[in-house]
């Protein structure tokens, strides 16, 4: 038996390796200042030219300058002051806090702006100045024109509470020299449980 040949010869191909893929460039991004998009050189351009590169540049140091400013006068701010933000803070809750309640001491509704009136004053007791359990939602003429009408207000918090829970504050002679930390603290308590009273109420 004959050997089977081959009568042509095979051609032969010169071995290509396979071309790299070219690196996929920049994606577009949208230009922080006209807000149109554009395809950058290179991933951290945040502008499609010169002059929107210094309109964000204006914007960024004015950002950095009125930070500076905030901190600036954040660090001026007396004891006084950040107590006046923590009792803002603290009030701003209590009146959302009571927002379906009428009036601690006399029972109506009032077509005005409520304010947060305290039990025991806070000249007479400052250290119950920021306690939530002695304010209460509070219309204008009892807070104001009947100087609290604590009479009736010690009424309608015995209602809310309970006669223990008010007499344990009335009790209560604890002094609290909140430093400044401290009402820092109260201040951003008060203004996160706000807050989260507002988003359970959507």
């Amino acid at each position: 038996m004959s050997e089977l040949r081959r009568t042509t010869p095979m051609k032969r191909t010169a071995f290509k390796p396979s071309e790299p893929k070219p690196a996929p460039g920049p994606r577009k991004r949208i230009c922080k200042a006209c807000k149109t998009k554009f395809q950058p050189f290179r991933s951290i351009e945040a502008w499609c030219s010169p002059e929107c590169g210094l309109i964000v540049a204006k914007e960024r140091l004015a950002k950095q300058e009125a930070k500076k400013d905030r901190e600036r006068k954040q660090s001026l701010k007396s004891r006084r002051d950040w107590m006046k933000e923590a009792q803002i803070a603290v009030n701003a809750y209590v009146r959302l806090r009571d927002h379906d309640l009428p009036c601690i001491s006399c029972g109506k509704w009032f077509d005005g702006t409520w304010q947060a009136g305290h039990y025991l004053s806070r000249g007479a007791r400052p250290n119950l100045a920021l306690d939530e359990r002695n304010i209460a939602k509070q219309c204008m003429p009892c807070n104001v024109h009947l100087s609290g009408n604590q009479a009736a207000f010690r009424i309608g918090l015995i209602a809310r509470i309970g006669i223990e829970e008010v007499e344990r504050l009335e009790s209560d002679h604890v002094p609290r020299k909140h430093d400044i930390e401290d009402l820092k603290a109260i201040r951003d308590h008060y203004r996160l449980k706000l807050k989260q009273l507002k988003e359970s109420q959507l």
